[in-house]
């Protein structure tokens, strides 16, 4: 590839209307040389406009019979591109509404060009004015979850303006969504795979408050929001285990008196449950949630570090706030173990299930 003009623009397009002829007119005038569209089974009465998009040079026009989403459009746009355009270093994607603007997509190609290992994301400015309300709102809510829950700091987790590197692209093409729950995918393999993110300021541009987007906010959050239940799914079914067995063992312990094996009975009703809540937990981070690759037997000494660490704190908090308080020991429980959850998790997301940092590779 001799420039970054050659690598490939791919849109999606979904009923487009004349504002996608526009942008690759404008395209083609901006000299970008590799321009590929995916009609995702926009009907028949949309024949006219891809066949027009034909005739712009340079653009290929890829056709889905039925509309099977977003994701599935991007993925059908990458393998062309990978068959297709083989010397090509990655691709940039951008919608077909004319949010995009030439300018904008070719600083992205050109970051790219820069950072061929990095994704590159065109990142608007959701406090301009411009900013239809609905969008600033999702988008501000999402990046908060996104810094928690991921530890990735993205200012605008869905932006469609990307740019991908080649390698990443391949990994991709197997990563699961077939919606726009797919671009939330793709940034959560990022962390997996220590892909660096670099951010691009663009033009915030929305054309008639963005009635023309197929984003469904409720159906298409529902979706983006279901990709982070298996972090809460895990944390949260492993606390209602070690409740309840706390409470069992604080049952089982009592009549043998306010001691059991010389430590309080709290402290040993927490210490059982914790064990085996703990157990339960790691084995569904390990697998489901982190997917760590890591070594079994070190993520493992690392995980009972930190649960040792826990329930130690745990028990004395709770021994020392029910004397305290006077109160059952459950409910004293709960709002330690909430404080401790939301510490805990940061923990593992860092620690101890936290892949080595290296560069990213295609092998």
């Amino acid at each position: 590839m001799d420039s970054y003009y050659e690598i490939p623009v791919i849109i999606p397009a979904y009923e487009p209307d004349d504002k996608l002829i526009t942008l690759l007119h404008a395209l083609q005038q901006a000299k970008i040389r590799r321009v590929v569209v995916v009609d995702d089974g926009s009907g028949a009465q949309y024949g006219e406009l891809f066949a027009q998009a034909e005739t712009v040079e340079n653009c290929t026009v890829l056709y889905h019979a039925v509309n099977l989403g977003k994701g599935r459009a991007l993925k059908t746009a990458f393998n062309y591109c990978l068959r297709a355009y083989d010397d090509a270093s990655g691709c940039v994607t951008a919608d077909s509404d004319g949010q995009h603007t030439p300018e904008d997509i070719l600083a992205c190609m050109r970051k790219l060009w820069e950072n061929p290992q990095a994704l590159i994301l065109g990142c608007r400015d959701f406090d301009a004015p411009s900013v239809p309300a609905r969008s600033s709102f999702g988008n501000k809510c999402t990046r908060n979850v996104f810094r928690y829950l991921l530890g990735l700091s993205v200012s605008d987790t869905q932006t469609g303006l990307r740019a991908i590197p080649l390698d990443f692209m391949k990994k991709l093409m197997q990563v699961k969504g077939e919606r726009f729950e797919y671009e939330t995918n793709m940034l959560i393999e990022t962390k997996n795979l220590n892909i660096s993110i670099v951010e691009v300021p663009v033009e915030t541009v929305y054309i008639e408050e963005n009635r023309t987007s197929h984003f469904n906010p409720i159906k298409d959050s529902v979706r983006i929001y279901l990709v982070f239940g298996k972090f809460l799914f895990s944390s949260l079914s492993s606390s209602v285990l070690d409740l309840l067995l706390f409470h069992l063992f604080c049952i089982c312990f009592l009549p043998f008196g306010e001691a059991v094996w010389g430590i309080p009975y709290i402290v040993a009703a927490t210490i059982c449950a914790r064990v085996i809540s703990a157990v339960y937990n790691f084995l569904i981070n390990y697998r489901v949630v982190f997917k760590s690759k890591g070594n079994l037997a070190v993520t493992a000494g690392k995980y009972c570090l930190l649960a040792f660490c826990q329930m130690m704190c745990s028990a004395f908090l709770v021994n020392a706030l029910y004397g305290l308080t006077g109160g059952m020991e459950v409910l004293v429980k709960m709002p330690v173990d909430v404080f401790l959850f939301f510490a805990s998790f940061v923990i593992q997301r860092e620690f101890v299930y936290r892949k080595k940092s290296s560069s990213f590779s295609g092998s």
